[in-house]
């Protein structure tokens, strides 16, 4: 299937054909304090390294070299329906706030390599904070606001950081979420201590501060302004490290993903145009949290490298105040691109579902919707295709990967959309899907999809400190290749199908958890023998875990209310985030003769799905009995 407008095909061989000419053409487009040695090293690292011995700095990339040329234009707006805020930052005033906060990250003792970890909401102060560290070559960490203390304490003790940035509070939807008494117990209960907090008091609720560690972050920024301090470029390796985010790990303990600075700008510049579409001085919106890589790459970094505005968004698709928040936001600010999840579109539609709310917005400029962050179900495509009359654009990437390895790229004059599909591999890579000893299966065959390395510029090069975990957990299961822990297929066009995980990791509304991190919290209540979760389909959050616990013999305690406490501690121990509200008590688990449970049957059990009795099943009545109670409970069984 080809498209004759597309230059895709065109663009995709060129790569194939000489990768490190088409990304040290790409590179041209950043600008650079040393050039490279190497563009590609495939000596160095664990599988290779981008733009080896080049020397540059991001934050000059993505601020300071627009100034000359586009001081006056925004930067970055901010707009918050829930405090009703708005705010616009022209590149000129960004510098002038990214330099002078450096300078009080410098004074606080961060040096070039340190860790500084931010612990943020959805305001300005989280991007500028983050334009700091890396305008001074520290390493920042971002930790999504509201993460219960023992998740960012297990992520203060990995990354270590000299100092740490927050508020005093986050806001979800009418409710005020005080962040310091979170902070402050994370801190607590980690074994590495920052040596200061630099915390910025919001409005809406003032938070005490720790004598001889906290500092008021509006009080050190106006001093600094007065003293006339402010910060220089540092120059980094292209090979340092950026950011180090971390991710969800099968184990429970969270995966830090390594960000490097040269491959990662090149990366993300070369998509704006050539993926979104987007042109300098244009609007471009991605409605999600800085604390996830959607956040990092096309909130933050993507759109300043490339001189384009970006939106800072501190709202929901629903409710703040209705379904037409996002044409609201669209119409005023003239937004070209849209990248959300589609469990916003998905809430949009259950609100409003002939899209009576549209109406009145001039939405004329507007010319792409892209969704990624979870399957993208085909119902869903065709309703924002239907009201919005553009381009709807599923794509497919991973926190690992920082930038799409699939999608339909826009820039390129888009392809023959098959919805369900994300459609093709960007140029920098080749997927394969191979069965599980490793040979390629033949088109529209299910099997795992993996990425032949090398992976390209602005893909993690490894873990944070954890190199041996790195290649236990993307090189070794398929050797040469990295595995993406999603299966799926890819059709006779070349189009790749995303149709799940073969890990343990599910995604709710776009946020990758780990179902064996909240068996761990389940595991963790007294009354509890074992525990499964599994991810069930939701309509409106792609999928919603749901627990199954075995008691231990001899609880007096009624099953309903140890359901409901367990309910509590997962939302205490990993954060409403994981919106898990559904815990079944039940009398044992499915297992196979070695003992392994078959979560993967009992998630087809739970979805309606057709299925088979495992061969290797211990007692087949137990899936029966799984099934009797799921339906009870309203679920498919």
């Amino acid at each position: 299937m080809t498209s004759a407008h597309s230059r895709y095909h065109d663009v995709y061989a060129r790569w194939k054909t000489n990768p490190v000419g088409f990304w040290e053409e790409a590179a041209r487009e950043i600008d650079w304090i040393r050039p490279a040695d190497k563009i590609f090293d495939p000596d160095a690292g664990t599988y290779g390294r981008w733009f080896v011995g080049a020397q540059c700095n991001t934050c000059y990339n993505a601020v300071d070299r627009h100034v000359a040329t586009r001081g006056d234009q925004a930067a970055i707006i901010y707009d918050s329906p829930i405090t009703g805020t708005k705010q616009t930052l022209t590149y000129a005033e960004l510098q002038d706030e990214v330099a002078t906060l450096a300078a009080v990250l410098q004074d606080m003792g961060v040096r070039k390599g340190d860790r500084v970890v931010l612990y943020m909401p959805m305001i300005p102060q989280a991007s500028i904070g983050m334009l700091a560290c890396a305008r001074i070559g520290a390493i920042h960490s971002v930790v999504f606001g509201g993460f219960a203390p023992k998740e960012l304490a297990t992520r203060i003790d990995d990354a270590k950081p000299k100092v740490i940035l927050s508020a005093s509070c986050g806001i979800e939807g009418s409710r005020v979420i005080p962040y310091k008494p979170l902070l402050d117990e994370a801190i607590t209960l980690s074994s590495s201590k920052p040596d200061s907090c630099l915390v910025f008091q919001r409005p809406q609720l003032d938070c005490s501060l720790v004598d001889g560690r906290d500092r008021d972050w509006k009080a050190e920024v106006s001093r600094a302004r007065a003293e006339g301090r402010k910060a220089e470029c540092v120059a980094v390796a292209a090979t340092d490290p950026l950011y180090v985010l971390y991710t969800s790990g099968t184990t429970g303990k969270p995966k830090g993903v390594v960000r490097d600075n040269g491959g990662h700008m090149v990366a993300l510049k070369w998509t704006m145009k050539n993926f979104f579409g987007v042109d300098p001085g244009e609007v471009f919106w991605a409605a999600s949290d800085v604390g996830w890589v959607v956040g990092h790459s096309y909130i933050v970094y993507g759109p300043l490298l490339h001189g384009a505005t970006a939106i800072l968004y501190e709202g929901k698709p629903v409710g703040t105040p209705d379904a037409g928040a996002y044409w609201r936001v669209i119409a005023e600010h003239g937004v070209v691109t849209l990248f959300t999840a589609p469990t916003a579109f998905r809430a949009i539609k259950k609100e409003d579902p002939d899209a009576k709310l549209l109406e009145g917005h001039d939405l004329s400029h507007f010319r792409a919707l892209f969704l990624a962050g979870e399957r993208a179900d085909p119902d869903t495509i065709r309703w924002a295709e239907t009201i919005l009359k553009v381009p709807v654009i599923d794509h497919w990437w991973q926190t690992e990967t920082g930038w799409p390895v699939a999608g339909n790229p826009l820039g390129l004059g888009a392809l023959p959309v098959k919805h369900g599909s994300p459609t093709v591999p960007m140029p920098g890579y080749i997927l394969e899907v191979l069965d599980e000893g490793g040979k390629p299966v033949p088109p529209n065959t299910m099997g795992a999809i993996v990425i032949k390395l090398p992976l390209p510029p602005g893909c993690l090069p490894t873990l944070w400190h954890a190199d041996e975990r790195f290649r236990e957990s993307y090189l070794s299961v398929y050797p040469g290749y990295y595995n993406t822990s999603d299966a799926g297929y890819l059709d006779e066009d070349g189009y790749v199908w995303v149709m799940g995980r073969t890990d343990d990791i599910i995604n709710v509304a776009g946020h990758r958890l780990s179902t064996g991190g909240m068996e761990e919290v389940l595991a963790s209540h007294p009354a509890v023998a074992e525990c499964a979760v599994i991810g069930i389909k939701d309509a409106l959050k792609g999928e919603v875990p749901c627990g199954f616990v075995v008691l231990k013999s001899g609880v007096q305690t009624a099953p309903e209310r140890v359901e409901t406490e367990l309910v509590s501690l997962v939302r205490e121990k990993i954060g409403p985030v994981a919106a898990f509200k559904l815990a079944i008590t039940v009398g044992r688990l499915p297992k196979t003769r070695s003992g392994k449970i078959l979560r993967g049957t009992m998630k087809k059990i739970a979805d309606g799905d057709s299925w088979s009795m495992p061969a290797t099943i211990d007692d087949p009545i137990i899936l029966s009995e799984i099934g009797d109670v799921l339906k009870q409970r309203g679920l498919p069984g």
